[in-house]
């Protein structure tokens, strides 16, 4: 006879699964197709990528010796055209990881209505203990062993976790030589000198700051004045500070990987970031620190965790202060969370659209490489925030004509077109 479960235990059970990012999106997935009408079938199209490649890559280290290093490119699904999304170099980069973020990808495409399918690449590596000659060799090695299925109509890279537009240019000068033709289609997130686009440095973050905006419309609050807490001081973190400051909100409170620093008449955003590293630490040249949890239940207006996955929990949703939750990192809330705070009547704005920017100008990007011609940085502006602002009003409208939280509203939204797209293809 089976032991009962109780009440308790279960909710603890599904808390667990709920913090495994890979089984969290196949639950939402499966929860969205179904409020399409679509049937098990589709779901058992989109619930694993299409194509996962594992590779090994050797690399001749300063010191002399030789280090193998793993890794990944996903492709979730390629009906709509073909797959996007960026490299993580990172030493905790795992399989289940890059296949969620792939499907991700798939989302944010449908949310913005591109004509990509979502894809995601990874190496296991810590960048911060590598020489630079080491990672120009890391980043050529990686395209090498993946270039049979990538391509500016196959699948396009772009930077991620702790890459950026040198390490792109690397890439595609490597996809060059191989293909013996310049190829600036093949990758985003390129240095403008070799076919980047305006505004793809701080798209994240822009991005991020157009969904702020259009939540606060929704609680009849302006940006002047807003108090606002983010989590993290990385590209997007950083960046969306600045924007934040400049705007007239007051941030006041930021953190780094080993804390955050909290004043509540608002913080000297330009002091910080003068002062930070490469990789967006600046706590410890402060004593009076908090702690990352500490720095989630704030008292504010505006939360923006930007960090890592699984920040808000069962643990803590129920502390959290914020009217408004903007999710700027990957995965940061659990559903279990997110139905607390949706209950309790928080804004929440899901990675997926919130996040949106950064593939969006990756878009125009290769729009611009594939026709030649290049824009301002105020006419990609205007174009994000269009994409943007259309977007957020869709998913907080399938929220609410659905009945359900907005982060269902966007995964519903973001599969639909893969779905279609598949279906019209005769896949299912």
């Amino acid at each position: 006879m089976k032991p009962m479960v109780t009440e308790m235990e279960k909710q603890q059970q599904e808390e667990q699964e709920s913090l495994n990012l890979f089984n969290s999106t196949q639950t939402i997935i499966q929860q969205a197709l179904s409020k399409l009408g679509y049937n098990n079938e589709m779901y058992e199209l989109l619930k694993e990528p299409i194509r996962l490649l594992t590779v090994r890559i050797p690399v001749k280290m300063d010191d002399g010796s030789v280090k193998i290093f793993t890794g990944y490119r996903s492709q979730h699904n390629d009906a709509v055209g073909p797959t996007k999304g960026g490299v993580r170099f990172h030493p905790e980069v795992d399989e289940e990881e890059v296949k969620a973020l792939s499907i991700w990808m798939s989302l944010k495409c449908g949310i913005t209505n591109l004509p990509y399918g979502g894809g995601k690449g990874g190496i296991i590596c810590d960048p911060r203990n590598m020489s630079f000659r080491e990672l120009e060799s890391l980043s050529r090695g990686y395209v090498r062993a993946i270039s049979q299925i990538v391509g500016p109509s196959k699948d396009i890279p772009a930077p991620d976790v702790y890459t950026n537009s040198q390490i792109m240019a690397w890439m595609m000068d490597e996809y060059s030589r191989l293909r013996e033709f310049d190829s600036p289609g093949f990758i985003t997130g390129k240095p403008i000198v070799l076919g980047g686009s305006q505004g793809r440095e701080t798209a994240t973050a822009r991005g991020v700051t157009i969904c702020i905006e259009e939540a606060l419309k929704k609680i009849g609050k302006e940006l002047q004045g807003a108090r606002v807490v983010i989590q993290g001081f990385g590209n997007a973190g950083s960046y969306l500070a600045k924007f934040m400051h400049d705007s007239g909100a007051k941030v006041v409170a930021v953190s780094d990987v080993y804390g955050g620093i909290y004043d509540p008449n608002g913080l000297d955003i330009n002091y910080l970031l003068d002062r930070r590293d490469s990789f967006g630490t600046f706590s410890k040249l402060f004593k009076n620190t908090i702690t990352n949890q500490e720095l989630l239940e704030l008292d504010c207006d505006i939360l923006v965790p930007a960090a890592i996955s699984n920040q808000i929990t069962a643990k803590n949703a129920a502390n959290i202060k914020a009217p408004i939750v903007v999710e700027a990192a990957n995965g940061p809330t659990t559903l279990e969370a997110t139905r607390i705070l949706t209950e309790r009547g928080v804004i929440l704005v899901p990675d997926i659209l919130a996040s949106a920017g950064g593939v969006t100008v990756s878009y125009f990007e290769w729009v611009q490489n594939n026709q030649g011609y290049y824009w301002t940085e105020e006419e990609v502006d205007e174009k994000l925030i269009k994409v943007m602002v259309d977007s957020f009003e869709n998913i907080y409208q399938t929220a609410k004509t659905h009945q359900v939280d907005m982060r269902l509203a966007a995964y519903m939204v973001g599969i639909r077109k893969v779905a279609e797209a598949s279906r019209f293809r005769g896949w299912v």
